[in-house]
């Protein structure tokens, strides 16, 4: 089922006698992978399984409806060369919104965003705070760079300043060993997460290899970010203790690239960077294989354009992940790990239409027919 019938403009909506703006969404509303409605309403920005009362129907978009998208790993406010100005951290969340993407966890930025928050029109952010790295052991101008002594005090400031999250830079290049090394001591790490836990904020941690992964995870870790490293003896260690990743696999697509231009003056890091992109679709499987949470991130806003979610979730099918649980990586999941609302009563009105069954194929993801904010028609 397809198609948008009496929508004159974006943004606008019908209303009801009383006065409150009034759209009606038909067709197969995707409440979860397995319930499935056939309308719903929205009131106020609001969602309603029920038509209100009086309400003139004026607005009704036709279609399959999801809700809002979610990208788990996104940095609104960054490019390659650290912060960005407001109208450009405005530019890639439009962009995030116009391709369905209409709740982020913004996993480390340097910019203030706070202002998004005031914003009808754009995409949900849940912020990480800004990267906490070691120092000259990350890319320049994107995080706080310090010793391991000052790490339980940044981790202590990253939680107050996010919205429930701190992101760790767990390993990145050693120069003088010429490859992924980790970047803190476990003892530090314990204290660190422990102190985020404390103040209500989970951690997570940027990790490509290996050697990392034993220390973060038995120090109480709640994610991994992209996880090229996990291995036969880590991966039961991350489902036992719950711990989920965002592989964010149209970013390691990057790795024989970043490889290529680092091989002359570090060639075991470049070697070891295509070794885990080659066996990364791998991994993911096999992570998912074990029952461990895999959700949906693209890693935009540095080195990547910003609106690749759809491209994101074909990445997880590619390896292996089944397309409903790849769909749900980025939709019902996907907001129930983040504590967001997806298509309930009351919820904000969040929503993307598809003219077909993205469980079917998740493809259509790619072309979305309409995007609904906050009850309004935007995209």
């Amino acid at each position: 089922m397809s198609g948008v019938s009496g929508v004159s403009r974006a943004g606008d909506v019908g209303e009801g006698r009383d006065g409150r703006e009034v759209l009606h969404v038909k067709g197969r509303v995707l409440v979860g992978p397995d319930e499935v409605r056939d309308e719903l309403w929205v009131v106020g920005g609001r969602i309603s399984y029920e038509r209100p009362p009086g309400a003139r129907e004026i607005t009704t978009v036709t279609g399959w409806a999801l809700p809002g998208l979610v990208d788990a790993h996104c940095h609104v406010g960054l490019d390659a060369h650290g912060p960005v100005d407001a109208e450009t951290a405005e530019r890639q969340a439009l962009t995030d919104r116009d391709a369905g993407t209409l709740l982020i966890r913004d996993a480390g930025s340097p910019s203030d965003t706070r202002w998004i928050d005031d914003r009808e029109d754009l995409p949900k952010i849940i912020r990480a705070g800004r990267h906490i790295a070691r120092t000259r052991r990350y890319i320049r101008n994107y995080a706080h760079e310090i010793e391991p002594a000052d790490l339980v005090e940044y981790v202590g400031r990253e939680a107050l300043r996010g919205d429930g999250w701190v992101k760790l830079v767990g390993d990145w290049i050693d120069r003088e060993a010429g490859d992924l090394a980790a970047c803190w001591p476990r003892a530090e790490v314990e204290a660190a997460i422990a102190e985020a836990h404390r103040l209500g904020a989970r951690v997570t941690a940027h990790c490509f290899a290996e050697d990392s992964l034993r220390d973060l995870v038995e120090a109480g870790i709640d994610c991994i970010e992209h996880a090229t490293g996990l291995t036969e003896e880590t991966i039961p260690l991350f489902a036992d203790r719950g711990v989920a990743i965002v592989p964010t696999l149209v970013n390691i697509a990057n790795f024989p690239k970043m490889a290529a231009g680092g091989e002359a003056k570090f060639p075991n890091w470049s070697a070891h960077m295509r070794r885990l992109h080659e066996r990364r679709y791998d991994t993911v499987r096999a992570a998912y294989d074990a029952g461990i949470e895999v959700f949906v991130g693209t890693d935009a806003g540095g080195s990547l354009p910003h609106g690749l979610v759809a491209a994101e979730v074909a990445e997880l099918v590619k390896a292996g992940i089944p397309p409903i649980d790849a769909l749900s990586a980025t939709a019902w999941a996907a907001r129930e790990w983040l504590g967001r609302p997806g298509l309930t009563e009351g919820a904000p009105a969040d929503l993307v239409v598809y003219g077909a069954d993205p469980r079917a194929d998740v493809r259509v993801l790619a072309q979305p027919l309409r995007v609904v904010v906050n009850g309004g028609i935007r995209a």
